[in-house]
């Protein structure tokens, strides 16, 4: 692997499975917590406020397996660490698009956690998804 500074970390193989696993991590996490957020939060508060919070809270446990997980990861530039993000940020749209058509939710449903406007929240997550490997990194000091 090319340590040097300014190399494409994640196209070389390591980090990219690491990143890759550490992906998958957050989508188990992510699953229970929406399991869990549909079963005992949305019915008490409605299922768009749950979604709303969920985003919040989905970001909290991002953020908290981003911080656990960096060092392992293997991302030790900046460039690396935004890449994860996006990578991360990028299959996950993918992800929530066929786990929607899975649940045969229609498209106008499936959009509605990204448009703020419908009062979804999910493209904020995003956002702070792309960003959380480099956040996790200047938090660990990397």
């Amino acid at each position: 692997m090319d340590t040097r500074p300014g190399s494409d970390e994640v196209a070389s193989g390591t980090p990219l499975i690491r990143i890759l696993a550490v992906w998958m991590l957050i989508m188990l996490v992510e699953t229970a917590h929406g399991a869990m957020r549909a079963i005992f939060l949305a019915p008490r508060i409605g299922d768009l406020a749950a979604r709303q919070i969920g985003v919040v809270i989905g970001s909290i446990l991002i953020f908290a397996i981003a911080v656990t997980t960096i060092r392992w990861m293997r991302t030790r530039t900046s460039r690396a660490q935004i890449a994860a993000g996006i990578l991360w940020a990028g299959l996950t749209v993918g992800f929530e698009i066929l786990l929607g058509l899975a649940m045969n939710l229609d498209a106008s449903r499936i959009l509605s956690d990204y448009l703020p406007w419908r009062g979804g929240f999910m493209a904020f997550g995003l956002m702070f998804m792309a960003v959380a490997p480099r956040l996790a990194a200047k938090l660990r000091g990397l």
